[in-house]
């Protein structure tokens, strides 16, 4: 039996962030880590890119979270987004911000981060073991007196779980850390996907495999009543949709698919013009080259590869010249352009989740510190806590502030 101060399972993010957070503290600090490597998930996060934060502000920044951002306020107020760009800073990584004030490594490595991070945990004096699986915790009349991983004990008067949800569970991630929080008498909401790709039926989704949209208007209808919008960039692929803006709305959808009501994507294609002046152009350009094609005049208005789809639905001869579209026609097209409509029948799985929405209830949670209220010295951390936040570095800044909270010193935050 090995006794330490404080044992963190799981070495990712929010993982390295609580073993620094409390190593810098004089404390001896264990990581114990299931997989053979670090950081598997934070590896292959923002394409192998990492987007590593956001520069949006406290209040803007809660807004991103759900379902409820203002438990995070106490831990952003401890460590945000400055200070894990100013640490990552001093471990040579250089950062760039991009479009909606993300933060990307300026060599576009994830590696870089990971690097960083365990260069910093390293001179801190962490002992990291890798390809330990923690089985369960110890406790005694509610207090945590350490846990046992691969049959053997370990302990220490404070543990802290940052073991990950379950998306992409080749990682590491398989949500094996909510069974250990259920264990010790923990509520877990409902786990399931979040910035999941979408399945649509029919074969309009796959007719347009690979096609990348940018600057269109993507809405969710739940039993025909709008529930979002968002704008931006999107994709189809084999199975449906994908991209930024389907992702994000994915937290709708997934919940509305569980409640078992119908679920439909409608996309605006020309969100600039309502819908008298689109009206007006396709009037103006069938009248300024009536004697052209149908299907030639479409280039100016659509990608060529949504063309034949595009025409398909709408019913019109590619032969027709522009001149011979009727009024009836043209309102068809108009419609088709602002309500490109899919009917959803699912989502993809947590192997292709970026992250996981559900987890351990925040209400059972010490914001000030992120220990549990139900067994004292044990604390969470990361995704397995019930909180998830749309893209843009937002779950990876949850990752880093619960993290640093949850290895501080929780007498100094009290």
């Amino acid at each position: 039996m090995e006794k330490f101060d404080v044992i963190v399972v799981g070495a990712g993010p929010a993982g390295l962030l609580a073993a620094g957070s409390a190593a810098r503290e004089g404390k001896r600090v264990l990581v114990l880590e299931k997989m053979r490597q670090e950081g598997r998930k934070l590896l292959i996060t923002g394409k192998g890119r990492c987007n590593i934060t956001n520069d949006a502000e406290v209040g803007e920044f809660i807004k991103h979270v759900y379902p409820n951002g203002r438990f995070l306020r106490s831990a952003f107020g401890h460590f945000f987004s400055h200070e894990i760009l100013e640490l990552l800073n001093e471990y040579g990584v250089e950062t760039t911000r991009e479009r909606g004030g993300r933060y990307f490594p300026t060599s576009n490595k994830s590696s870089d981060v990971l690097t960083a991070l365990l260069s910093w945990v390293s001179e801190l004096k962490v002992e990291i073991r890798c390809g330990e699986r923690v089985e369960k915790l110890i406790t005694e009349n509610q207090s945590i007196e350490g846990v046992q991983s691969n049959g053997r004990e370990f302990r220490a008067k404070k543990v802290i779980l940052a073991t990950g949800g379950k998306s992409y569970p080749a990682t590491g991630s398989n949500g094996e850390g909510y069974e250990l929080a259920r264990t010790a008498g923990h509520t877990i909401s409902r786990v399931r996907p979040a910035l999941v790709p979408l399945e649509t039926g029919g074969q309009l989704a796959p007719k347009l495999q690979g096609l990348n949209l940018k600057n269109v208007r993507a809405t969710v209808w739940v039993d025909d009543r709008k529930k979002g919008e968002d704008f931006g960039e999107m994709i189809f692929t084999h199975f449906g949709l994908s991209g930024p803006i389907i992702l994000t709305l994915s937290r709708i959808v997934v919940d509305a698919l569980y409640q078992k009501s119908k679920v439909e994507v409608s996309l605006d294609l020309k969100p600039a013009l309502d819908d008298q002046k689109l009206d007006a152009r396709l009037l103006r350009d069938l009248d300024a080259s009536g004697k052209k094609r149908v299907s030639n005049l479409f280039r100016d208005w659509l990608p060529s590869s949504m063309i034949p789809v595009f025409m398909d639905i709408v019913g019109i001869d590619p032969e027709k010249e522009g001149h011979q579209v009727s009024s009836k026609e043209r309102n068809r097209i108009r419609n088709l352009m602002k309500n490109f409509r899919f009917t959803i029948t699912g989502h993809r799985s947590f192997k292709e989740a970026i992250i996981t929405a559900g987890g351990i209830s925040t209400g059972e949670i010490s914001p000030k510190t992120m220990e549990s209220k139900i067994v004292s010295g044990l604390f969470f951390a990361g995704e397995m806590i019930d909180l998830d936040a749309e893209t843009g570095g937002y779950n990876l800044q949850i990752a880093y502030s619960t993290g640093w909270l949850a290895g501080a010193d929780q007498f100094k935050h009290l």
